[in-house]
């Protein structure tokens, strides 16, 4: 049930996306990857599919002292997106997390321009959008990205990851227009139990997998 690491898990859903692709399910892709654990999935993704990959750079809003529970998320200048329910449970208001926020904002600004060169989103109005990340816990980051990809108005908004808490999957399936997730273990807990390797991407791997794949949008 495990996945070897990302670059095995990307070419496991690359080869499930390409049997969506071959029934007419995904007309001229665009395969946008969550960084930074996503990229690597995605690029195998976006080969399977003979697409264009980009990226688009959301930032988790963690619990205060446990930074790794996402609670909220931000996506560009959109307004941050909270789970009222986690933050009833952790006494927490949106007022309280606004350093927390304009942290993460800033964050993101400085990651979109090393990853892209520009601090906008990648264009999608029209497009057979396909959102990629190494796994689903909270869902908090692709919940942002999703809500905020479809205000651009895509032709079509797919989100595709290896694995995912089956309660987080189910959720999303609301958000997008479909949710292709490979893995639900009951047990779930966390994505990086699922992967044998789960070592931490750097900025300088993001960068070297866009630059290296040489086709997303912001480069041609």
């Amino acid at each position: 049930m495990r996945f070897h690491d990302r670059r095995t898990a990307g070419q496991e859903l690359g080869l499930r996306l390409m049997e969506w692709a071959s029934d007419g399910g995904l007309t001229h892709p665009l395969v946008l990857a969550l960084p930074r654990g996503g990229v690597p999935v995605a690029i195998e993704v976006a080969r399977a599919l003979d697409a264009p990959l980009d990226v688009l750079v959301a930032r988790k809003v963690g619990l205060p002292g446990r930074p790794e529970t996402g609670i909220g998320a931000v996506v560009d200048d959109d307004p941050p997106l909270f789970d009222p329910r986690a933050l009833a449970m952790a006494g927490l208001s949106e007022d309280r997390l606004a350093q927390d926020v304009a942290r993460e904002r800033a964050e993101l600004k400085r990651r979109a321009m090393l990853y892209r060169g520009d601090p906008s989103t990648p264009h999608v109005g029209n497009r057979t959008v396909v959102l990629v990340d190494d796994g689903l816990a909270t869902g908090a980051t692709a919940r942002a990205a999703l809500r905020h990809l479809r205000r651009a108005r895509p032709a079509r908004l797919v989100l595709a990851v290896p694995v995912g808490a089956p309660e987080t999957v189910a959720e999303m399936r609301s958000e997008a227009d479909a949710v292709v997730c490979l893995r639900q273990p009951p047990d779930f807990r966390a994505v990086g139990l699922w992967y044998d390797d789960f070592e931490q991407v750097g900025d300088d791997r993001v960068v070297e997998i866009l630059n290296g794949y040489g086709t997303s949008p912001s480069r041609t």
